[in-house]
């Protein structure tokens, strides 16, 4: 789908952005850039945009030279989202999210059609169309600007840092929405965090970066288990272990006990309980709190499963 083949960019004469840099990007991917600011990671959004052309390398789209491509078609097969939303105070929300189906000329009633379809997709009600974006808090906003990068129905949607401006907790609301999105319409995402945990939590493929290179590319799993360079070590650090904690599910690592039936489980004298929702981290709070070495999982039916044990966490694939 994306393609960086050796791309290099600099702005000053001894102080390159990017360095020698190639990345694969496969259609359907949630890719997470990270790294410390100025380190390069908005520059490659601009590149895939079309915005910043590299001083050397080359940049494909779908299998062609991004210099081939005309700059409103490619700007049309892709949508972006950034920090500061830009919404248009004069246009209601609904103008707003059908801004670039205003600009294909296309009919009333496909641009209402479309509105309603994607203010419900983020997580807002219709009564919110009509509004201007002076009535809507941060969160909200931040929902209208990902709704109006889908209205054009793009393949691919860049994010640089969209939360990052965000409150903690609707924050994590609405990391969850784009998760949710992302599964819903499988579309390629790149998407620009400072966040270790945001990354950890998003992308299916992650990238750190620092001064214009790439240190390290892999899986969740392997960027914060199997990493190989000592700067994603340090960089990373306890904060992503943490983080892969706080993230993943005890439902990952569940021990089935003989066939997991209310009465199986029960005979183990399980005293304290989890849903197989919950994250690692409340298993291991739990055990260690009460000092006991297992507790009994159950679903979101309440029906038991198996047991969380400390050993479970073998069952991982580091």
């Amino acid at each position: 789908m994306i393609e960086f083949r050796d791309v290099s960019q600099q702005y000053e004469a001894e102080k390159p952005i990017i360095r020698n840099l190639s990345l694969t990007v496969d259609r359907g991917e949630f890719v997470v850039l990270i790294g410390p600011s100025g380190c390069g990671k908005t520059t490659l959004l601009k590149m895939i945009n079309g915005l910043i052309q590299p001083d050397r390398g080359e940049i494909r789209i779908k299998g062609k030279e991004i210099k081939a491509w005309d700059s409103i078609t490619l700007k049309r097969n892709i949508g972006y989202v950034i920090q500061q939303v830009g919404l248009f105070p004069h246009l209601t929300i609904e103008k707003n999210i059908a801004y670039a189906l205003e600009l294909q000329k296309a009919s009333e009633t496909l641009k209402k059609e479309r509105a309603r379809e994607l203010i419900q997709l983020v997580g807002l009600e219709e009564n919110y169309l009509p509004k201007y974006p002076n009535e809507l808090s941060g969160g909200q906003k931040q929902r209208v600007g990902i709704a109006r990068a889908l209205a054009a129905d793009p393949e691919i949607i860049l994010m640089d840092e969209p939360l990052g401006a965000v409150d903690q907790i609707n924050r994590g609301v609405l990391q969850d929405e784009i998760i949710r999105i992302y599964q819903t319409l499988n579309k390629t995402i790149v998407f620009v965090t400072h966040d270790i945990e945001e990354a950890i939590k998003l992308g299916t493929k992650i990238v750190v970066m620092n001064q214009g290179e790439i240190m390290e590319v892999g899986t969740r799993d392997e960027i914060v288990f199997d990493n190989k360079s000592r700067y994603v070590q340090d960089f990373i650090g306890n904060k992503g272990f943490l983080s892969y904690l706080n993230i993943v599910k005890i439902g990952q690592v569940v021990c089935p006990v003989n066939g997991s039936t209310n009465r199986q489980v029960s005979e183990k004298n399980m005293n304290f309980w989890v849903t197989d929702a919950d994250p690692l981290i409340v298993g291991i709070r739990i055990c260690l709190e009460n000092g006991v070495n297992q507790i009994g999982v159950r679903d979101a039916a309440g029906r038991a499963v198996g047991v969380f044990d400390l050993s479970c966490l073998s069952r991982l694939k580091f």
